[in-house]
């Protein structure tokens, strides 16, 4: 007589057990990066020129910074938009690009 083979079910999804970060590392990063001091909002602000004058100043103000000051302001401004994503709202992105241009302006490099 044959022997009957019994199967199993297969579980499917695994659990993970990894531990839920404290928040997003990429906030992390805009806190407590080497890169600039930032003051609290800076890229809530409602006008480009505000922007860019505020990472200039955190920028020439920062002893944290390991390159220059325009290379810092522009580099935490570009990982903002970055970061963002498609999730940023296309009033504040075209702001935030502005504040690119005003912030080239502001260290005379265009």
């Amino acid at each position: 007589m044959a022997e009957r083979r019994t199967t199993r079910t297969r579980k499917t999804a695994r659990r993970t057990t990894r531990k839920s970060s404290p928040k997003r590392w990429s906030q992390r990063v805009t806190k407590e990066s080497d890169a600039l001091d930032l003051k609290h909002g800076v890229f809530k602000q409602t006008s480009a020129k505000k922007i860019a004058a505020s990472l200039k100043r955190s920028a020439e103000h920062s002893k944290r910074r390991k390159s220059g000051a325009y290379r810092s302001a522009l580099s935490m401004l570009t990982f903002y938009i970055n970061r963002a994503g498609k999730t940023l709202p296309k009033t504040q992105r075209e702001r935030l690009e502005r504040a690119k241009v005003e912030l080239k302006h502001q260290f005379g490099r265009e």
